[in-house]
């Protein structure tokens, strides 16, 4: 069950920044051969020039979640040119009442797969990782969020409910796991009928609490972007989809039993596409600028990348306020494109936030009113 804090409440002391990333190694990872740093637990401005390798850094905090990082690259071309060793990241946190150890990196005896320790025990799956970090992240790869396919959209909402319901990780790779079974299956065009109920069992199981998970975490936005700073646009957000509808119309248990006959029923188009034409791996995430009552695709590319910024906050706040994992919000790149005003509005908003918050940027002075109250780290070329 998510619990949170409405956005009029105040947020209570137990919240104040005194969670967060308190070291980060680095070894073999993208362009540092090694690389250590003590982070204080208030904003962190990472600055440097082009190609020094901030972004990296961002990445290498991108791993304490499930997934593939904010880069979404495989986990061999992570390894830094001309070295063998596979690579690795090592952090130490603090949750408040605490120290917790967390140790990622490639596997040396497959290089595709991600190992994950806590306190120095191998985890069970990356999934682990969802009871002990919250993150959300904005990135310049994603001004395209809304121009682009559903599937970015949908990790992008998948990544917020991460932080605000563990179990979602787990839920969603079961949930991927028989869905590609079942495709398989498609594909070979012959199969035993009572496995193929079998997956599909798992992907009404797992799909429905999926579906239910994401529109609890939309409707917790919406009620956060309506408090918002006016300096950003507060975006209309809904999920759409055949899951979605039916739960729309239906109680839950309905909603499964005719989930579960579409799909049976759809097994003979599907077998030609070779596909899963139906489940919430189908859903999208749609976006309304509500000034012009206009999709997000449709507005221009500065509304675009406000809109994305306010949700980004908006999900912020949301981690800021909830009890469990330590919440930590990453922005690359992001105040260039921001007047005076935004920035301000923006900087006074992560104060606010009472969460550790990595910023990168190529000119100091851009974070200048950040001065005094976060920690500045500057980075030379590593080339």
């Amino acid at each position: 069950m998510i619990r949170l804090i409405s956005p009029q409440e105040d947020i209570p002391a137990a919240f104040l920044m005194n969670r967060g990333v308190v070291s980060l190694e680095l070894s073999s990872f993208r362009s540092y051969e090694t690389f250590m740093l003590s982070a204080e637990l208030k904003p962190i401005v990472l600055t440097g020039p082009n190609g020094v390798g901030k972004t990296n850094l961002l990445e290498a905090l991108s791993f304490l979640i499930p997934g593939r990082g904010l880069r979404r690259a495989k986990l061999r071309d992570i390894r830094q040119q001309g070295h063998e060793s596979p690579w690795a990241v090592s952090y130490q946190l603090n949750d408040g009442e605490g120290y917790l150890q967390i140790g990622t990196g490639q596997d040396s005896e497959n290089p595709d797969r991600r190992l994950v320790k806590i306190n120095g025990e191998k985890a069970k799956s990356q999934g682990t990782l969802a009871e002990w970090v919250s993150m959300v992240w904005l990135t310049p790869q994603m001004d395209r969020l809304f121009l682009e396919g559903s599937q970015g959209r949908r990790r992008f909402l998948d990544r917020l409910v991460y932080g605000l319901d563990p179990a979602h990780a787990q839920r969603l790779s079961r949930y991927e796991h028989a869905l590609k079974e079942r495709n398989l299956l498609l594909r070979q065009g012959s199969y035993d009928s009572r496995w193929m109920e079998g997956l599909e069992e798992i992907l009404i199981n797992e799909g429905v609490p999926i579906t239910l998970a994401r529109q609890e975490v939309i409707l917790q936005l919406q009620g956060v972007l309506k408090t918002q700073d006016p300096s950003f646009p507060r975006p209309h957000l809904s999920l759409q989809g055949e899951v979605e509808t039916l739960l729309q119309v239906q109680k839950s248990l309905d909603a499964e039993e005719e989930l579960r006959q579409r799909i049976a029923d759809s097994r003979g188009h599907d077998r030609m596409t070779g596909r899963t034409s139906l489940g919430p791996h189908q859903s999208d995430l749609m976006v309304i600028f509500p000034q012009k009552n206009q999709q997000a695709a449709l507005c221009s590319t500065g509304e675009q990348k406000a809109l994305l910024l306010s949700i980004v906050m908006a999900s912020a706040h949301l981690l800021s306020v909830r009890t469990g994992a330590i919440p930590l919000l990453l922005l690359d790149e992001v105040v260039a494109h921001l007047d005076k005003d935004r920035r301000k509005a923006l900087f006074e908003a992560i104060l606010r936030l009472n969460m550790q918050t990595w910023l990168t940027g190529t000119d100091q002075s851009l974070f200048e009113e950040l001065e005094g109250q976060g920690q500045f780290v500057e980075l030379g070329r590593t080339d």
